[in-house]
């Protein structure tokens, strides 16, 4: 028994089990059946009547404290019957006394009949206070949030209207929401693409696909012959789907690629491409570029505003620092200009004309030696090969139903010369023996042919020289170490950003207000591009072999790191893919692999020499990532929204 002290009268408190009676006395009783029921019974002496106020307090219905105040009549002891208003004003006088304190709430259930429900007033008056603070707190965060909106919305108009080079808008030069034509380009032509290769018809169909007069001029229009660019990464290949040119890997027996597999001193792992968030037909693809490259073209020209001529383009024109145009000669050998207010360089890693653009510092740490392995197998199928061998690796993948490249990747830029056979004897004495067994015939068939390829392996940072009138883009602008092949995955990335940088403007003739607007481009590309770039140029160095003990300890920390599987191989490939490229993460794996390679050394026993070799892998590691993010960029890279021109460019919406 309890005295529940709050109310002013005296009550008795008892647990009423499932299905029991509830009484103070038997002409009270009723059928309950909440198992959670607290029943208060109060005796009036005076009227002899009985109230019970029944607390319901369950954890499934945590409502505010209710109660209910039930009437039972008791047979009186007197022999007169009060009239029917004494009676209404006796009970109405209880009523008052035993609900001093509490709010009159009518019950609603059917069973309630003659009931009535309290609510403590302090109880209702926490609750209006509740009630209250919550409204004018909703008030105040939605009125602040307003003024925020309000203010970041005028912010960006203005940012827009400062640095847009479109002061005036022209009704007639949107149709159903696509460019059709403005006024003030004489030439009738509204950008310029200098090269017809991957970026270059790419960029000619978007643009052309949003509108734009385009006129193309590549220096050979048949089909190339190169043994690079011919497989595209998931990350790209996502590039591509949202270009709307994915189409253009089929019908040239492109096959997929779904992952890696690293082999080294006989051992091998294999690395998957984490594609179980996307659609099925995302993954790899790898193809003959030069049909690839035909599909896009077919695909630019079908479009009627775009003009693809063959010409070589012989020099920017230029009057008062800004780029107006570029002369060229035709296949005839006849010279010509054309104009336009924007020209786009895409003419490739031989560029000509890059030097006027762009400070180019171009590296060759090596070269490719490239081969065609036919009707053979792969170990993995559907996969990418990397053979960690001595001196640097070597690289095989399907290029076709019947076909697998083979390149080999010799250190420096002089080679065995090929018209001697003295190339020939490298790749069967040097080469050979590392390669697996299951591939070895068909290789040494493939030298025996004779029909070897080379190609040097260039690497250039992005340095711009901001142009009115002019841009740079693809392998003319920013070049890596193809290990990696995320070359084309940069450049379709790069035309994606400024597809939506461009998407916006009417007009393109003011070159000053353009080029201002466009140093945005530089910045929002960053992330991406530099994240490729320096996982390719750190891993080239990492899979390459030395007599050094520190990289040595290094290679084979990273292929045990990968061959961990989990987080240890998804978060690398993923980010070789070009399907999470993030400098943070790309920096966090890196070190991790020498943190990794580190530990192994302490284990079974720390040594004054482990531990020196330790600390050499440390250095090493940083010694190889830093200056290639120093060239890249580091503030665009990893903090790219505290640079000024970040925010020249429009919220435009995105995907990575």
């Amino acid at each position: 028994m309890l005295k529940y002290k709050d109310l002013n009268f005296k009550a008795l408190i008892q647990r009423r089990k499932p299905n029991q009676s509830l009484s103070p006395n038997s002409s009270m009783r009723q059928s309950l059946t909440h198992p959670h029921l607290y029943a208060i019974a109060y005796q009036n002496r005076h009227h002899h009547r009985s109230a019970l106020i029944a607390l319901y307090k369950s954890k499934h219905n945590p409502h505010p404290l209710t109660i209910s105040l039930v009437r039972a009549n008791k047979s009186s002891t007197s022999t007169s019957t009060p009239t029917r208003s004494t009676r209404t004003t006796n009970t109405t006088k209880k009523l008052e006394r035993i609900t001093k304190g509490f709010i009159l709430i009518p019950t609603h259930s059917s069973s309630s009949s003659g009931s009535l429900c309290f609510v403590p007033k302090k109880i209702m008056v926490v609750i209006d206070q509740h009630v209250l603070w919550t409204f004018f707190a909703s008030l105040f965060g939605f009125v602040l949030l307003y003024i925020i909106r309000r203010n970041n919305n005028a912010n960006n108009r203005k940012l827009k209207k400062k640095n847009s080079p479109q002061q005036r808008v022209d009704n007639n030069s949107f149709t159903d929401g696509e460019f059709r034509h403005v006024n003030g380009s004489d030439s009738g032509t509204d950008v310029i693409v200098v090269g017809a290769g991957v970026a270059g018809a790419a960029l000619a169909y978007t643009l052309g696909k949003d509108g734009r007069r385009v006129h193309v001029i590549e220096r050979d229009l048949t089909e190339p012959d190169r043994i690079v660019g011919e497989l595209l990464q998931p990350g790209g290949y996502l590039k591509l789907v949202e270009l709307g040119l994915e189409d253009c890997v089929e019908e040239i027996d492109a096959q997929r690629v779904l992952g890696y597999a690293l082999f080294k001193e006989g051992k091998n792992t294999k690395l998957s491409y984490p594609l179980e968030k996307f659609h099925s037909d995302v993954s790899g693809r790898s193809f003959h570029n030069g049909r690839f490259i035909q599909r896009m073209r077919e695909k630019a020209a079908s479009l009627s505003n775009v003009k693809l001529e063959q010409g070589t383009i012989t020099s920017l024109l230029e009057e008062n620092k800004t780029i107006r145009g570029v002369q060229y000669k035709t296949k005839d050998g006849q010279e010509h200009t054309a104009y336009a207010p924007l020209t786009i360089v895409c003419d490739g890693c031989f560029s000509n004309l890059r030097r006027t653009l762009c400070n180019p510092k171009v590296d060759v740490p090596s070269c490719f030696v490239g081969l065609v392995l036919e009707n053979c197998q792969l170990p993995f199928a559907n996969h990418g090969h990397v053979i960690l061998a001595d001196p640097s690796p070597i690289l095989f993948y399907p290029i076709s139903s019947t076909e697998v490249r083979c390149l080999v990747d010799v250190p420096g830029q002089k080679l065995p010369s090929i018209a001697n056979g003295k190339m020939a004897k490298y790749l069967k004495t040097m080469v050979a023996p590392q390669i697996p067994p299951e591939l070895h015939d068909a290789f040494v068939s493939a030298i025996d042919k004779g029909n070897i390829r080379t190609m040097p392996n260039r690497s250039m940072p992005a340095d711009p020289h901001p142009t009115p009138g002019a841009l740079l883009m693809g392998d003319a602008f920013n070049m890596r170490h193809p290990l990696t092949g995320g070359g084309m995955t940069v450049a379709l990335s790069d035309i994606v950003v400024l597809r939506d940088l461009l998407k916006p403007l009417r007009d393109l003739n003011d070159a000053a207000s353009l080029s201002r607007y466009l140093e945005s481009f530089y910045t929002l590309r960053k992330p991406v591009a530099s994240t490729i770039n320096t996982l390719a140029g750190a891993l080239y160095k990492v899979f390459s072999a030395s007599p050094d003990q520190a990289r040595k300890e290094m290679r084979q920390a990273c292929f045990d790191y990968l061959s961990l599987g989990g987080i240890f191989s998804t978060g690398p490939i993923a980010l070789l893919s070009g399907l999470n490229p993030r400098p943070l993460s790309l920096v966090l794996h890196f070190f991790a692999v020498a943190i990794y390679g580190f530990g192994r050394l302490l284990l079974p026993f720390p040594s004054p020499q482990r531990l020196w070799i330790g600390a050499r892998l440390i250095w090493s590691a940083a010694g190889i990532i830093f200056p290639i993010i120093k060239a890249e960029g580091g503030r665009q890279m990893f903090f790219p929204a505290t640079v000024p021109a970040y925010y020249k460019a429009p919220s435009v919406k995105s995907d990575i």
